[in-house]
């Protein structure tokens, strides 16, 4: 059986939900990254863990290559068909299948959005705060790519929210991983090793949530600041003394400048700024507020600027959200290469002065902007249109990263490995570990159909 005959027997119960459509294997033939496209044989729109598990055996039985696909939001190259195959969507597999406020906990589709999740959530005083780039991002992959957000620094990341899961193996068979407790002592801990996988272990179709009461009070406030170190250096603070802020953003004077043009932020001046949300009771907040404002006046801060109407809010985390946007709007006929890492709270100032240096150097224009109240920090590389743009943009990513390495951080917090990482993970895990996890890749996935070129090298 090839390829064109795995497509014909799913044709059997999919329909023409598999399709050899151009346009639609274009639309599947890459995310939101730099990496060269490269169309599926086919894309499969399935409805139904039932319908990804037939899928799934029939093309592990010819050693067929199946990538899992959400919203094509990915930055790293998750999603591109590096060998062909079938593209498995789940972006139809969109329900909310069931909410407990008492427990505090929902069971959704792996094509559940965050945006969309949160306005069903919204009538029962709930909310999910796992909040990436966009809020198209799928549930399902946000778990496969171990996602996080501005709210990390105080409700966790996915890693942290995610109670149990759904998942088709890579022969066909569907498992349950996990539950709906807060905590448990039996056996391996199957949910974290899927959550963060990046499809190349199994399909997930079904996601078990925490979620969170929404806040009685909150409060937001831009600071602005002379200086980057000045900026980096009352986060560090701040997070030394415990405060429990909600989110703290950074945003340099580049981006700001294009955050400014773009979202038509008022009030705000080119200089490096701090976004910051409080949340929690009335007093709660504003004595958080105080105190966070007191520390940055002592690095120089030009005082807090304060959004408490919830549009206000709204539009200056918007703002922030859109910042990639902002950046292509900025520069027209530029790519941008979003790359991130994240290092020790302790060595954020040396990783982004250090980012600041490198991109200086390099003569190329890349704001930086950050979810930094976990150490982490994302470079928006702007590739010009010339013919050594892209190699020059990539030396510069390298070279970010290589830093953050050396300063005992990651090679990347929130995107994943995908393609453009996988040069990193022996140097950020050891050679050892690293055949720790090709053994488990091997174990789960003995014919490598599952997402394969993906965070191993020459997989």
């Amino acid at each position: 059986m090839s390829v064109e005959a795995v497509i014909a027997a799913a044709a059997g119960f999919l329909g023409e939900r598999i399709t050899t459509n151009d346009a639609l294997r274009d639309h599947h033939s890459h995310g939101q990254d730099t990496q060269t496209p490269v169309m599926p044989d086919a894309v499969a729109f399935v409805e139904s863990t039932d319908e990804a598990c037939r899928l799934m055996a029939l093309c592990h039985a010819e050693h067929v290559p199946v990538v899992p696909w959400g919203a094509g939001t990915s930055l790293e190259g998750h999603v591109t068909p590096v060998r062909g195959g079938i593209t498995l969507d789940l972006s139809r597999m969109n329900r909310v299948l069931d909410v407990s406020q008492a427990d505090m906990d929902c069971r959704v589709e792996a094509g559940v959005t965050q945006e969309q999740l949160n306005t069903y959530l919204r009538d029962v005083g709930l909310f999910f705060p796992v909040d990436p780039g966009t809020s198209v991002c799928t549930i399902g992959g946000m778990s496969a790519t171990r996602a996080s957000g501005t709210n990390a620094v105080r409700y966790g990341t996915m890693r942290d929210n995610v109670l149990g899961l759904s998942v088709v193996m890579p022969d066909g068979r569907p498992i349950r991983t996990g539950g709906r407790v807060r905590k448990s002592s039996s056996g391996y801990d199957l949910t974290r090793l899927f959550v963060g996988s990046e499809g190349t272990l199994g399909i997930i179709t079904e996601i078990q949530l925490r979620l969170w009461g929404i806040p009685e009070a909150v409060s937001s406030a831009t600071c602005q600041f002379r200086t980057l170190q000045d900026a980096v250096e009352t986060v560090i603070a701040i997070l030394q003394l415990g405060i429990p802020v909600a989110r703290i953003e950074l945003l340099d004077d580049v981006q700001m400048a294009a955050c400014i043009a773009y979202s038509k932020l008022q009030g705000l001046n080119v200089l490096p700024t701090l976004f910051f949300e409080f949340h929690g009771t009335p007093a709660g907040v504003a004595e958080q507020a105080g105190q966070a404002e007191e520390i940055a006046a002592g690095y120089n801060g030009l005082g807090f600027a304060w959004a408490t109407e919830p549009a206000e809010r709204a539009k200056l985390w918007e703002a922030r959200h859109d910042a990639l946007w902002a950046c292509l709007a900025w520069k027209p006929g530029h790519k941008g290469i979003a790359t991130d890492a994240i290092v020790p709270i302790s060595r954020l100032s040396e990783a982004i002065l250090g980012a600041k240096q490198d991109i200086t150097d390099s003569g190329l224009t890349a704001p930086i902007v950050g979810h930094v109240g976990d150490g982490n920090f994302h470079t928006v590389i702007m590739v010009p249109p010339e013919p050594d743009g892209m190699a020059r943009a990539w030396a510069l990513d390298k070279k970010i990263v290589a830093r953050a390495l050396a300063l005992g951080g990651s090679c990347s917090g929130e995107h994943g490995v995908g393609i453009g990482k996988r040069e990193f993970l022996e140097q950020e895990h050891g050679a050892e570990a690293l055949s720790v996890m090709h053994a488990v890749k091997q174990a789960l996935d003995p014919r490598g159909v599952m997402n394969p070129g993906k965070i191993f090298l020459n997989s």
